[in-house]
């Protein structure tokens, strides 16, 4: 369209809709086609026969699949040994306070679940007693804290005008927290539980 055309107010053909349509209608078909074969596909079932096996911590086996059948190789006890490491805490040090750790590695064989059990029960009470000691410790440490906290707060912190007894307050409780953590490090350093 030239110009003189233009100004004489003729409108240009626009082309007409039906290849997008055509196109758009092929393409909806296609991807209708496709969701409805995805669904076949999906809902099929298979042919080859489906097994259902035990499995726990020590089994093993081979299963060959095959359109006629199958063929397994079970093992409900494998394997038979077990590589257990154990760390050992040995007294050392200055006055017998610091600790030397040993590990010991051993191959044994898997024991029935009664036996492990009750060898499960025999750590859970040696850490029931250890939690004891450090607890105690922690409590005693607290405590001693406290008066060294008090100690320095009477001294010095309490004569600030205005502000001293915040201050003495908070080394009190600054000297309780170090307390209980140094009491609870020393407890499980000397417990034999620990």
């Amino acid at each position: 369209m030239n110009r003189k055309e233009r100004r004489a107010g003729k409108k240009r053909k626009r082309p007409s809709n039906t290849l997008k349509q055509v196109g758009i209608g092929l393409g909806v078909l296609l991807g209708v086609s496709h969701i409805g074969m995805i669904g076949m596909i999906a809902n099929r079932s298979s042919k080859m026969p489906s097994l259902n096996l035990p499995v726990s911590e020590y089994t093993s086996y081979k299963a060959k699949v095959s359109m006629d059948g199958y063929e397994i190789e079970y093992r409900a006890n494998d394997p038979k040994t077990v590589q257990r490491i154990r760390e050992v805490k040995k007294k050392g040090g200055f006055l017998g306070l610091g600790n030397n750790r040993e590990s010991i590695i051993e191959q044994v064989p898997v024991q029935p679940y009664r036996q492990r059990d009750d060898e499960w029960d025999q750590a859970d009470a040696r850490s029931e007693e250890c939690i004891k000691a450090i607890g105690s410790g922690e409590g005693t440490g607290r405590m001693v804290g406290a008066s060294v906290g008090g100690a320095v707060a009477t001294t010095g912190l309490a004569s600030i005008p205005y502000v001293g007894w915040v201050l003495a307050g908070a080394a009190t409780m600054i000297g309780m927290d170090a307390g209980s953590e140094i009491g609870g490090s020393m407890a499980e350093s000397v417990s034999k539980n620990c």
